[in-house]
């Protein structure tokens, strides 16, 4: 079975097993990916929702065939919401042995400024 093949039929969908911790320098999100490439993985935001997309393409040869599957090909997806208090300007993302780390980081704090009054 080919590839090209793989991806002519739908994928099963699931949600990607998913840790969310919070740290001093901001949130990381964990997920499962098993066989996902980092060329067939999107990771987008939308508002305050970050969306994560992965396609696991392997599968059985043509002599194989599949007894149970809870790894094999699929699309996983997972949106997870955003706090007012991530910049969404310096998250990063890694993919790394069939896990995902994507680093949300906390806004810097404003320093406390005094508003001059102006006389009209």
């Amino acid at each position: 079975m080919s590839e090209n093949s793989n991806e002519n039929k739908a994928l099963p969908r699931v949600s990607p097993a998913t840790d969310i911790l919070e740290r001093e320098d901001g949130f990381y999100v964990y997920m499962d990916l098993p066989g996902v490439k980092r060329e067939d993985l999107s990771i987008d935001i939308n508002e305050n929702e970050l969306t994560v997309t992965g396609r696991a393409l392997q599968g059985a040869s043509e002599k194989e065939s599949f007894l149970e599957v809870q790894f094999g090909p699929g699309e996983y997806m997972r949106a997870v919401s955003l706090s007012d208090r991530v910049d969404r300007e310096r998250i990063k993302a890694s993919l790394k042995d069939g896990v995902l780390t994507v680093h949300l980081p906390r806004l810097e704090k404003l320093a406390p400024r005094r508003i001059p009054v102006q006389t009209a």
